[in-house]
Parts: C-alpha cells; structure tokens; sequence
C-alpha cells in the first residue's frame, strides 16, 4: 500500500507524468497507469488515501480485500511431525488432522491450514533434509573398532637421512574409548594381523567382536552386506575367539569411536626407536608405539 499512496501522491501533489513516477518509485509504468485508473475509477484522490488505512485504501482500489494476497498459512511443527511419526499406529494423516483442527480452533490466529497433499508434500522435504543417525549404545569389553589412519607418520634413518612414510594402526575400545595405536610399514595382511595381536596384548583380554574397515587385509572382496573375511583373519579371530563384523563400506559412522581416535596420536618428539626417530603422541588412555 505504501507504493499506491506514492504513487497518487505523486501524481495529485507532485504532478509527474507516469514516467516520472515509474523512475521515483520503481513501479512499472503499466501498474502506475493501472493504479491510478482504479483510483479514478473509485474516486480516490490522494487527500482521501492520506487519511484512511491500508485495508481501506486495497478494498477501494481492489474491491475484495486481500484479493491479491495469498492466504496465511498456519505454520507446520516438523519437529513435532517427526516425532509423532516414530510412534507406533500414528500416520501422516492423524498428524494433518490434528494439525488442521488445532488452526481451525485458532491457535494460529487467521491462518489457514494445508490441505493434506501439501502436508504430506513440506514433510517429504523436511524428511529429506533430517541427518538420521542411530545413537550406539556400547557395552564394556564388547567390540573394538579398527583402522588405519588417514595421516601417514615419518620415520627418519638418521643414517641416511631417508624418511620413509608408515601406517598408522588404531584400535578404540567402545564402551572406554581405550585407545591402542602403532606405526608399522604396510596395511598389508602380515602387519594388519600383527597389530591386532599387539593391540589384544596391550589391552590384556579380547572383546567379542572386533570391528575393522572393509580393507584387503581384513575381507578378500569388500560387500556392503556381507562381505566375506580373509581367511588368515578369520584364523587369528577363531583363535582368539573374537568375532568379526567389518563395517559397512563408505559409512564411517559404523565405527564412529576409531574415526575419532585415530586422529588422537601427535607429533611427540619423545618417542623413537632404535636408530628410527619416529614422532608419535601418546593416546587419550592408551598406548603409542613403533613395530
């Protein structure tokens, strides 16, 4: 409205021609000439706008208030959707009904509730912005999650002055977050199932199920669902009687407690190895060493 009251301000007071108040106010020049033939249709002259209000001024130029605006809406709770929706025997539909009453009883004053299809059609979008996560729940000494770290240590011959890159293996505890880490020089299958000894040794007992990533040393083929353990592994965990459950390719979130703790060993000038300087942190409650 306050682009209307311009405008016949503009042309009673000022006396601009249409182009000229289609410059000042930014109006097209075919809705200031719409504009003002509505307010001369109407008899609406500027003296009169000033003094009535908004509605009054739309409903004389319009005929129907609010005709050219969309209806409030009454907002939807999508949170409270989601929520409902775990519960067993609640539907889409129970929701929207519910929702729709409560505008209708005016908790959203002067709002208009969604039709259904719309309902269902805002929390389909919402649905698919929400990051599902499961929370894990860990018990003592139950599983162990593996895996190598993405940041590859140095090991410096000081005789030669080499560097030479090595492998960092982490073992995390769920429950504790008790953590065992160690360089070795390959993930190949001969140091991946040494460490894991190692790492049993450190701990002084074996959990249940040890939960590795999906590396050639731990599965022959990598399987979303079912992949099948290399047989030198699934010798060492019978010997152990451990089980193995790899995680699931591309979903780091299966072995979330190693993700985070194989980040935790730093640079720690202290530690070093015969004639090797190797540069290595001590981990939050646990054990860094060089193989």
């Amino acid at each position: 409205m306050r682009k209307i009251r311009e405008i016949l301000r503009l042309h009673f007071d000022s006396k601009l021609n249409h182009r000229q108040i289609s410059a000042s106010t930014g109006v097209s020049k075919g809705t200031v000439s719409q504009y003002l033939s509505r307010a001369a249709a109407a008899g609406l002259t500027q003296e009169q706008a000033r003094d009535m209000e908004d509605a009054e001024v739309e409903a004389r130029l319009f005929h129907s208030l609010g005709r050219r605006e969309p209806p409030t809406r009454a907002p939807i709770d999508m949170t409270w959707v989601h929520r409902e929706l775990q519960r067993s025997g609640v539907t889409l539909m129970l929701l929207w009904s519910e929702y729709a009453e409560a505008a209708r009883c005016g908790l959203a004053v002067g709002a208009v509730p969604y039709g259904y299809s719309q309902f269902c059609e805002l929390y389909s979008r919402y649905q698919g912005n929400v990051d599902v996560t499961m929370r894990q729940v860990h018990l003592a000494g139950e599983k162990v999650f593996i895996d190598y770290s993405g940041k590859q240590p140095c090991i410096h011959d000081l005789l030669t002055g080499e560097v030479n890159e090595v492998e960092l293996f982490t073992g995390v505890m769920g429950a504790s977050n008790y953590t065992f880490a160690e360089a070795t020089r390959t993930q190949k299958k001969r140091d991946f199932c040494a460490s894991t000894v190692r790492m049993f040794e450190f701990f002084g007992a074996t959990p249940r199920v040890a939960v590795p990533d999906q590396l050639r040393s731990a599965v022959k083929g990598p399987d979303r669902c079912d992949p099948e353990i290399n047989p030198t592994y699934a010798d060492l965990a019978r010997h152990y009687d451990v089980a193995i459950v790899p995680a699931r390719g591309g979903e780091p979130r299966d072995k979330a407690k190693v993700e985070g703790g194989k980040d935790r060993p730093t640079l720690d000038p202290g530690l070093s190895a015969q004639s090797h300087v190797f540069q290595l942190g001590r981990a939050q409650h646990g054990h860094s060493r060089v193989a």
